[in-house]
């Protein structure tokens, strides 16, 4: 997420997750040749050191060399859950919700399909100045900022058609929403879903050990961390998203969590906490 209008942080971090995987981890089913081209030289940088498994020394450089590592273990089983996803309900629209340095756009095999990438306007800028290196088609921006413009609003003025079916990617937005703000999103999402449309959401389950740590990183780390500006505001059990989601028309097929996924696929990962509470949970319209 993003706050005081500027570009997000983890956004960053979560793009240089999938560029560490990138041909390193379950190659045989995660791939993203679009993460690398996303990331500034110094960001290229950090990633190189951790492909080569050559930490830093100095407590905030460490930090970020195992938060980096960290993400590529969480990226492969969420980026493959989801990819899955959207290719199986082959719709004509993809709406990415808090897209940040999202490349499904440019590397899912759709070409027929439209995909709409809806952030913050801060956000946006920065993904489109660094996304001029990629080859094929962009996204179709939306720039929302959620403090003053309406979501159903900026979609329809986009092009987005609400009587087509749509594919919904909210991946990695929901824990750093409040409980009546995902709400409401669900709601806008409802709006605009034509029957046979899916919603693939990415939760985090309430953990105690989860928030204790990121509660103590962020403490000692609160000017220089990953973390800092962009808080975890909202946890969710399966029981809780779910009935959220079918108040507003959308019935589970599918959730599960990151290490069950991991599992399936045959990686063996050390985030076993962060992966057992991330979940990608997958509902039909």
């Amino acid at each position: 997420m993003v706050t005081e209008r500027a570009a997000s942080r983890t956004a960053v971090i979560v793009c240089q997750g999938r560029a560490v995987a990138n041909g390193r981890l379950a190659p045989d089913r995660f791939a993203d040749p679009t993460a690398m081209p996303l990331l500034r030289a110094e960001e290229q940088a950090q990633v190189h050191l951790v492909r080569r498994e050559q930490p830093t020394s100095g407590a905030s450089a460490r930090l970020a060399y195992e938060m980096i590592r960290a993400s590529g273990d969480i990226m492969v089983p969420r980026t493959v859950a989801i990819d899955d996803a959207v290719l199986a309900a082959s719709a004509p629209q993809i709406v990415i919700l808090g897209a940040g340095l999202d490349g499904r756009a440019w590397r899912l095999p759709l070409p027929d399909a439209t995909f709409f990438e809806v952030d913050h306007p801060a956000s946006q800028k920065d993904k489109q100045d660094r996304a001029e290196s990629l080859d094929g088609n962009p996204p179709v921006y939306v720039p929302v900022d959620f403090a003053r413009d309406v979501l159903t609003d900026a979609l329809e003025s986009a092009g987005h058609r609400a009587n087509v079916p749509t594919v919904w990617v909210w991946e990695g937005v929901v824990p750093y929403l409040t409980r009546p703000e995902v709400t409401a999103t669900v709601a806008a999402m409802a709006v605009r879903s034509a029957s046979g449309s899916r919603l693939i959401v990415n939760y985090q389950a309430p953990s105690l050990l989860n928030d204790m740590i990121r509660k103590s990183m962020s403490a000692v780390f609160r000017k220089s961390g990953p973390w800092a500006g962009e808080p975890w505001r909202s946890a969710w059990s399966p029981a809780a998203m779910s009935r959220l989601l079918a108040t507003h028309g959308f019935a589970v097929r599918d959730d599960n969590d990151l290490l069950t996924i991991a599992t399936t696929l045959g990686v063996r990962l050390s985030q076993r906490s962060s992966l057992k509470n991330s979940r990608v949970a997958v509902a039909a319209r």
